[in-house]
């Protein structure tokens, strides 16, 4: 029986070692492990894994807990039923890079590239940040969004050099990882980001977006003020657009916990006051 002769995984998981990231053996053109207790035999070991994958076409797993890694995995949809629900059915989210770049500009943030990245077999993207010191991150499922998922404590990822089901992972961006920046972090253990809402495109942005803030970031006992103070603000104007904008803040204020019912109440209450037809 001809002996198996090692080539792009080896070198993928000795590449990811010399990283200081641990690597294990995963069942050849899958993404399930090899081994068990992977987490315990994960390893940074250059002569364990050249014994290992010279047994034999593995893929890599990359252990992200002991790697001090925090991977945020975008992921593709998998067929045409694969479909953003309700929260996230808007006008340019397709997969989970739109999402994340959603959630960035809400936060207004840059969107987090510029750190390592590498292409998943199925097209979607995965970002390595190094993990915060002295915060565990654990592994979130949708958190973020549609389509968004991380692995960090307790996870791995497949590494680039994998093949799955004939489709390779390939680095898109070689460079260190950056640190995880805080507001990420901070997002990825407080309560899960409310839904984007939906702002029509004739209304100024700026201002839009700036209202809806307002109820968005409104605490418990304070919603229904913000949301009839924006709504206040937007009837002002007395654009066509104001009507647009309402909608927005209904939709934010639900998003928050308001009950449906009562945000178009106040919202109506604020639109009698501005056009005259009572207080």
């Amino acid at each position: 029986m001809p002996q198996y002769e090692p080539g792009g995984q080896l070198r993928a998981a000795l590449d990811a070692a010399a990283r200081g990231w641990h690597v294990f053996p995963l069942i050849p053109g899958s993404k399930r492990p090899a081994v068990r207790a992977w987490q315990d035999r994960a390893t940074t070991d250059a002569e364990r894994i050249a014994r290992c994958w010279h047994a034999g076409p593995f893929n890599v797993g990359l252990a992200t807990g002991p790697s001090r890694l925090v991977v945020v995995d975008l992921d593709t949809p998998k067929g045409p039923d694969d479909v953003p629900p309700a929260d996230w059915a808007l006008p340019g989210i397709a997969e989970g890079t739109d999402v994340l770049a959603v959630v960035s500009e809400r936060l207004e943030q840059p969107y987090p590239d510029g750190t390592f990245t590498v292409r998943t077999g199925r097209g979607g993207t995965h970002l390595y940040f190094r993990a915060p010191i002295g915060r565990e991150l654990r592994n979130t499922g949708g958190k973020l969004g549609w389509k968004v998922d991380t692995r960090a404590s307790g996870g791995y990822v497949v590494a680039a050099g994998s093949v799955v089901d004939g489709r390779s992972y390939a680095t898109l961006r070689d460079t260190d990882p950056v640190a995880l920046p805080s507001w990420l972090a901070d997002a990825l253990t407080t309560r899960p980001a409310p839904p984007p809402v939906r702002i029509p495109s004739s209304v100024p942005s700026r201002r839009a977006v700036g209202l809806v803030k307002t109820v968005l970031d409104a605490g418990e006992g304070e919603r229904n003020n913000r949301l009839y103070w924006a709504a206040l603000r937007a009837y002002e104007t007395g654009a066509e657009a104001a009507d647009g904008i309402a909608a927005a803040l209904v939709d934010a204020a639900v998003s928050v916990g308001l009950a449906e019912s009562e945000a178009r109440a106040t919202v109506a209450s604020a639109e009698r006051r501005i056009r005259g037809g009572g207080r």
